[in-house]
């Protein structure tokens, strides 16, 4: 019995100790935890909006991205297709050039082919001109020449 009694009287020493931890428990949960607590979640919350904002900006830059790569193809398309429509004029331009040159030179080459023509017919008709001259000429001579004796003189 002796002990419950020196039991009992440790209990009514540590009396005032429990209740002065207890009232500091009170206190500090009052003045530090709920505060903390308060303070902590409004960051956590923070931090939540923030992170779904990130999210937000990265989609949106990725829309925009693809937007801009879209742009992108379209304006390279278009570049494309504006070299294409030039380079189908420049041959054209070429093409046009190479059929009037050709059409010229066929042009020329047939005045040429007459002109040649035309002067083979006139050197013929010179030469059978002379033909006729050269012939009497030889036949004159070739009977003028029964006439005279082999030295060339006239007999």
């Amino acid at each position: 019995m002796e002990i419950l009694n020196q039991l009992g009287g440790l209990f009514l020493a540590a009396l005032p100790t429990v209740l002065f931890v207890f009232v500091f428990y009170l206190f500090m949960r009052w003045s530090f935890f709920i505060p903390m607590e308060r303070v902590l979640s409004e960051r956590h919350k923070r931090a939540e909006g923030a992170k779904q904002e990130a999210e937000a900006s990265r989609v949106a830059a990725h829309e925009k991205i693809r937007v801009y790569n879209d742009a992108l193809r379209k304006a390279r398309g278009e570049i494309f297709a504006v070299q294409e429509a030039t380079r189908r004029v420049v041959v054209d331009e070429r093409q046009a050039a190479v059929t009037v040159a050709r059409a010229t030179a066929q042009a020329e080459l047939r005045t040429a082919k007459m002109s040649l023509a035309a002067e083979v017919h006139a050197t013929r008709a010179l030469l059978e001109q002379s033909n006729e001259g050269l012939a009497e000429e030889i036949a004159e001579s070739i009977l003028v020449g029964e006439h005279s004796s082999p030295d060339g003189r006239p007999q």
